[in-house]
């Protein structure tokens, strides 16, 4: 190992060191400035539902203007966003049995609820609010990423007191 690169490997919590993770979380946000500098919006994900139900909804709140404009680049956003995941598990995944998991379909689905109630409480998303917002030193978005880590924290310990397991 590089002597540069030693000090990014933490064993414990971190076995692969934390180099995946820093060049990810850079390219992540390069994501996010190429795309303001591009169009002057936020890349957030959470506002791709509502875009794209203006394709086949007429109820207003749907065919806003700001959606209608955004949906055509909030689709590929979105897509590529999957399709990437897909990529990289179908392709460089160092484990096969990542796409599996032992919850049972009514807590994944629970969760998804949960974190769709809590996007649209929160007016916006991580990638909205903890990439674009904080990144941009908006106050809103700096209240919300505390608030998400700490019902974060605050879920996980209660799920741990409980014993609640998949």
């Amino acid at each position: 190992m590089e002597p540069l690169l030693a000090p990014l490997v933490l064993e414990t919590p971190f076995p692969r060191g934390i180099l995946p993770y820093l060049v990810g979380g850079l390219l992540v946000g390069l994501g996010a400035a190429v795309i303001y500098l591009a169009t002057g919006i936020i890349a957030g994900a959470s506002t791709f539902l509502e875009s794209t139900l203006s394709y086949v909804s007429d109820v207003e709140r749907f065919n806003r203007f700001k959606y209608i404009q955004s949906r055509g680049w909030r689709v590929v956003f979105t897509l590529g966003i999957v399709s990437g995941a897909a990529l990289w598990g179908l392709v460089l995944a160092p484990d096969p049995t990542i796409w599996t998991t032992d919850v049972q379909w009514w807590r994944l689905l629970g969760g998804g609820v949960l974190v769709g109630v809590g996007t649209r409480l929160g007016k916006g998303c991580t990638s909205g609010h903890g990439v674009c917002g904080v990144g941009s030193l908006s106050n809103t978005s700096f209240v919300n990423v505390a608030t998400f880590m700490a019902f974060a924290i605050g879920t996980a310990q209660l799920v741990q007191a409980l014993g609640v397991t998949p």
